[in-house]
């Protein structure tokens, strides 16, 4: 597990972009809401934390992991130098999860390929609910928080 000896909230700022002057989206999944809102919470202070003013911060609120891609594919068409998707996605009894995972990976990645705005994939697929607590704000730190930094570092690097 790539996480396992991991805090995703560790990271060295000096590394960072200045982050004052980009736009940020956020599209979030409603499912899963417990988890989606702790990401969505350590996304945001992180970007509050370096210098983005909040009415430069644009979230928006889907039902599900699967409704991102076209969330994100709509906040591309908005003034925003970089999207960070979120979702929560938890191993059920079915191969709901597999189809769910696949084609929203797929979806940001195709979205990434085609349009000049990065979307960043903050899409937890966990095993386990305890998992998915673990990296939203638990013992492994805050994926929210990784999710962030990528953003800021992707929007410098397309400008």
């Amino acid at each position: 597990m790539a996480t396992v000896h991991n805090n995703l909230s560790t990271y060295d700022s000096s590394k960072v972009p200045n982050a004052r002057s980009f736009r940020f989206g956020i599209v979030f999944s409603e499912w899963n809401e417990s988890i989606t809102t702790a990401l969505h919470q350590g996304a945001v202070n992180t970007l509050l934390a370096h210098e983005v003013p909040e009415s430069q911060i644009t979230s928006w609120a889907v039902p599900g992991s699967y409704e991102l891609i076209y969330g994100c594919k709509k906040m591309q068409q908005q003034d925003v130098d970089a999207i960070i998707a979120i979702g929560s996605v938890i191993q059920g009894e079915t191969k709901h999860f597999d189809f769910v995972c696949s084609a929203v990976a797929q979806g940001i990645k195709d979205l990434n390929i085609n349009h000049d705005t990065p979307v960043i994939f903050c899409v937890l697929t966990d095993n386990t609910l305890e998992q998915a607590q673990d990296r939203s704000g638990g013992r492994h730190g805050n994926k929210g928080v990784e999710a962030a930094i990528a953003a800021i570092k992707m929007a410098a690097l397309s400008k």
